[in-house]
């Protein structure tokens, strides 16, 4: 597979902005997860990689071939991309088969070329080649589509939020066998996602586009501990934001559930300090926190139960009666009113207050 280089991309519509100067790469064998919320620009730059529109300017470039730029417009059928858009799209008047086979050479679509093979790449039974699309169940389709765009050993591979109509237990049975198929081919993938889970779970690296612009790209890891804006925390999982002050020492902040040691160091001064809700320690009257730290008393306020887990609201029984969640497992679940401890684990991120 092959590499993806792009280069101040921009593109306008109407005269309105709607992508501003992005640059990405993607290495071979990288499964990029593009996040971001609905109308940040996802889609229309996957149809610039795609083909399906032109650029304003900038650069794209498949393993060191120019296919966008100054003049340059490769068409999308010369550019070896594997496409899986949202719905499958299968043509419903032909064979899974058939379906598979549809982009390749006349010679190979006779002879079914490869079609057992990719069938069983995607976790489907051979005997499905001969079934009807209608067939099979939505996330059957969508494993059809993904063999359909591997059939070519196309250079690329670009999912358009391919599990998005798919029910919670389908969508994850169906995420794990993409994955796995896309791993035994070594594919390049740039997958198009506004779910954060979906992105995180999946993705090798996780870009993240923001009113037009990659504001940042990260491995799942960082990017969920390390955001690099508030906003940003908030949009890729629940955050707590509490005010703050970094002193002197520049690694340690200090807010209303104590003196918590910080992921970078950063200057002094206020600040405001992230705390992810798994994060904030539940503690019972018989508890103490791992490490001996201080704990803080609260009152449970809400308890939203989940199964595995529960999220909790609490109100600190400080001064301010500040109102903080925080995540528990389903079985250590609190009562509403109880009176609690909560004392923090791990390290924290903060940002500047101005």
């Amino acid at each position: 597979m092959s590499e993806l280089r792009i280069r101040g991309l921009q593109k306008s519509f109407d005269g309105v902005p709607v992508l501003h100067g992005i640059d990405l790469s993607v290495e071979r064998g990288t499964l990029l997860a593009l996040l971001g919320p609905s109308g940040s620009g996802k889609t229309t730059l996957l149809r610039l990689l795609c083909g399906f529109e032109r650029a304003d300017s900038g650069s794209v470039e498949i393993d060191g071939r120019p296919v966008a730029g100054d003049n340059l417009h490769v068409p999308s059928e010369q550019r070896r991309i594997g496409y899986v858009p949202q719905e499958g799209a299968l043509f419903p008047h032909l064979s899974v088969a058939d379906n598979i086979v549809f982009g390749l050479p006349r010679s190979q679509r006779r002879a079914r070329h490869r079609v057992a093979e990719l069938l069983e790449l995607v976790g489907l039974p051979a005997n499905f080649g001969e079934r009807a699309p209608q067939q099979l169940s939505g996330g059957q389709q969508q494993r059809v589509a993904l063999a359909r765009a591997l059939a070519p050993s196309p250079t690329l591979v670009m999912l358009d939020e391919p599990f998005s109509s798919l029910d919670a237990a389908l969508r994850l049975e169906t995420r794990q066998a993409v994955a796995s198929a896309l791993a035994a081919t070594g594919a390049t993938a740039v997958l198009v996602t506004h779910d954060q889970s979906e992105a995180l779970s999946l993705g090798h690296e996780v870009a993240v586009l923001w009113n037009g612009r990659l504001i940042q790209t990260a491995t799942p890891e960082t990017l969920y501990q390390r955001p690099v804006t508030p906003e940003l925390a908030s949009f890729v999982g629940e955050a707590v934001l509490l005010p703050g002050v970094v002193a002197q020492a520049r690694d340690r902040a200090s807010c209303e559930l104590g003196e918590l040691p910080l992921t970078a160091p950063m200057a002094s001064g206020a600040v405001n300090v992230m705390v992810r809700p798994e994060q904030i320690r539940v503690l019972r009257d018989s508890e103490t926190s791992a490490d001996g730290t201080v704990a803080y008393d609260a009152v449970v306020t809400e308890v939203t139960f989940q199964g595995q887990d529960a999220g909790v609201a609490l109100q600190l029984q400080s001064g301010s009666q500040t109102m903080v969640r925080a995540r528990v497992p389903g079985y250590l679940c609190p009562r509403p009113g109880e009176r609690v401890r909560l004392s923090v684990d791990g390290n924290v991120t903060a940002y500047p207050r101005g």
